[in-house]
């Protein structure tokens, strides 16, 4: 009844020109051997049009090409590995097919729990979440619309200031910065419609727009990689990487050419503001571009760059150059729900002068079924005014200080009902500051969480 409902929501959305979208996690049936992937997915692209009929694909595809697997949705127009598994609620309908996922984090954290008395010490219950779904359906024989929304109830159940996260920075509350703590996401964080003219099996055109949506910058944004799937934080260089996956104003424009993929967005550089209710001014003084490829089921590379105007309102005359470059893999191990995922990404945020700041990620998730075992190390730089040490006075000390982050969980899933998995995890982190940070941090900060977790199931086709 429960899942029924939530169908039946989605399609009402849907309708409504929303749908909760379903280009993140996405899932994978029964994982099929590594020897049958490049035939299953050579099997999909190939269906004809038969198959495919006038009111609609007889299963979903990817959000932007009739041409390829779901499994390929990353988050706003990007792409993850074809054999990346899927997490969500299925439903067909004669023209519609709809999709939703999402997670739900009910955790303890307590965040430098060693160094009672130093900066960024806290403890509290949080309930890091979001949701996803879409609508698509076919137009015509070659044409493919798609709708999608995201919802996160982050501002009501964490407050204006987000959860406690040790060398955690960006956007502000009660006018003041966030430093040592994630921003609640808004509560609408994606509302777009996308629509794909296929040319022939190799080529695909796709205008997208969302009002918030997510321009062609950056990799598959944090919450929706499966290579960091069971982790309940965001990541530490997510203003170096992928910040932009909720943009009040954006409109893209792509070709697909085979296993390669060029985008272009126009959109507003500024960052959501506090008031995570509301639908912030679109602007569209910032643009970017990207280049895609997948050279096979299990790879998909990116590379980008982004001119954004503004994206602080506390520095209004700052702009920043974002380059990223980003590798994600995905395979199928044998057996049921066994699979492991990776990613590597790189961001640099290029401010002029003496505000150049690089980011390093390297993420992973193997599935062993009902386990799971999840690492995450980070290198990002950040100044003294991203941390909030402002001396008035420039002083190279303080530019790009170092901050390691080493992290490992474990999760089990210890429910199952509805298609929908109860899991319990625990995590720690390590941290390794700049020795200018060690007098104020400690010399090797320490955290650690507990969590309950609700989740859709692995998808079965």
């Amino acid at each position: 009844m429960l899942l029924d409902r939530l169908f039946l929501l989605t399609a009402a959305v849907a309708t409504a020109a929303v749908a909760l979208p379903a280009s993140a996690q996405h899932e994978h049936h029964q994982e099929p051997a590594k020897d049958t992937i490049s035939h299953e997915m050579h099997d999909m692209k190939s269906m004809d049009h038969a198959q495919m009929g006038h009111n609609g694909p007889s299963h979903m595809t990817h959000s932007f090409s009739l041409s390829l697997p779901m499994t390929r949705n990353g988050s706003g127009t990007g792409w993850q590995p074809d054999a990346t598994p899927m997490y969500a609620y299925m439903k067909h309908g004669s023209k519609w097919n709809y999709m939703l996922h999402g997670s739900i984090y009910l955790r303890y954290t307590a965040q430098n729990f060693n160094n009672d008395g130093k900066r960024g010490s806290d403890s509290r219950f949080s309930a890091p979440n979001w949701f996803m779904g879409m609508a698509q359906r076919q137009v015509g024989k070659n044409g493919l619309l798609n709708l999608r929304a995201m919802v996160s109830l982050d501002r009501i159940v964490d407050g204006g200031a987000g959860y406690p996260l040790l060398f955690q920075s960006g956007e502000s509350w009660k006018g003041q910065p966030l430093i040592d703590r994630q921003h609640p996401h808004d509560l609408i964080s994606e509302l777009s419609i996308g629509y794909t003219q296929r040319i022939n099996d190799k080529v695909d055109l796709t205008i997208y727009a969302g009002y918030p949506g997510e321009p062609a910058l950056g990799p598959t944004a944090f919450m929706h990689r499966m290579s960091a799937f069971n982790n309940p934080d965001a990541v530490l260089g997510h203003h170096w990487q992928d910040a932009t996956h909720i943009t009040f104003g954006v409109v893209t424009a792509g070709v697909r050419y085979g296993k390669f993929k060029l985008e272009g967005s126009s959109f507003t550089g500024r960052e959501p503001d506090e008031n995570r209710f509301d639908f912030d001014k679109p602007r569209f003084n910032s643009y970017s571009y990207r280049l895609l490829f997948n050279p096979s089921a299990n790879w998909a590379l990116q590379a980008s760059r982004g001119f954004i105007k503004s994206p602080e309102p506390r520095e209004p005359d700052e702009d920043i150059n974002r380059t990223t470059a980003s590798v994600q893999h995905s395979g199928n191990l044998s057996g049921k729900n066994r699979w492991i995922s990776s990613t590597l990404v790189w961001g640099l945020n290029d401010a002029g002068e003496h505000h150049k700041e690089h980011s390093v990620l390297a993420e992973t998730n193997l599935q062993l079924d009902k386990w799971a075992v999840y690492g995450r190390y980070e290198w990002v730089q950040k100044s003294d005014v991203e941390l909030g040490f402002e001396t008035g006075e420039h002083d190279p000390l303080l530019e790009n200080l170092p901050v390691s982050m080493f992290s490992l969980g474990l999760n089990r899933q210890i429910a199952s009902f509805s298609n929908t998995l109860l899991q319990a995890g625990a995590q720690m982190s390590l941290y390794k500051p700049d020795r200018l940070l060690q007098g104020i941090y400690g010399k090797t900060p320490l955290s650690g969480q507990v969590y309950l977790r609700i989740t859709p199931a692995l998808m079965r086709m």
